[in-house]
């Protein structure tokens, strides 16, 4: 059995029993996926870190105080020292990749300038890391049962308290998955 198409755009839900426990109960955005591998933005594990501790490490003065309570989140394991920030489409930045034409990610600091200034995305969720596979690694993941994948959704990405994430995304294919078993199997 083969996966074949990009996951791009996709919601990753980590099966129950996810053995990993950078991953147990996640819903990670994947925002590219190509041949040479996949990088994708977990989106549902706040940390303790919000955005006025992250504008104070910067050294952002004068930082627009509305947006300061917003939570940072662990975007994954990898590179846990770069922010990587996910918008609704904006401005043009220096380094951003169209995930949709609903959601985009940045990875220049301008994006993290615009918003401390109280000129950034409306809609925005800020992460401290990512989730990398190399080339072949997700595909083979998704045939040992460790994801269920869905189509992004900006609601959820945006709107969907982070507690409900893992549930919320399941169920937009139908999925109870606090109902699916730890065990995997194949037919």
């Amino acid at each position: 059995m083969e996966i074949s198409g990009s996951l791009s755009n996709q919601l990753l839900i980590a099966m129950p029993g996810m053995a990993d426990p950078n991953f147990n109960s996640t819903v990670t955005l994947i925002c590219e996926h190509n041949s040479e591998g996949a990088l994708g933005v977990v989106v549902n594990r706040p940390m303790t870190l919000n955005l006025g501790g992250l504008f104070e490490q910067l050294d952002l003065t004068d930082a627009d105080q509305s947006i300061a309570d917003f939570p940072v989140l662990s975007g994954g394991p990898v590179a846990r020292e770069r922010g990587f920030v996910l918008h609704k489409p904006a401005a043009t930045y220096d380094s951003s990749i169209v995930v949709s034409a609903d959601i985009h990610l940045t990875l220049s600091r301008d994006v993290l300038d615009a918003m401390a200034a109280g000129n950034g995305p409306d809609q925005i969720l800020v992460a401290l890391g990512y989730a990398g596979w190399d080339a072949g690694q997700l595909e083979q993941e998704m045939l040992g049962n460790t994801w269920l994948t869905v189509p992004a959704s900006p609601d959820i990405i945006f709107d969907v308290p982070f507690p409900d994430r893992w549930s919320v995304a399941a169920e937009t294919i139908g999925i109870d998955i606090s109902r699916i078993s730890v065990h995997a199997g194949h037919a």
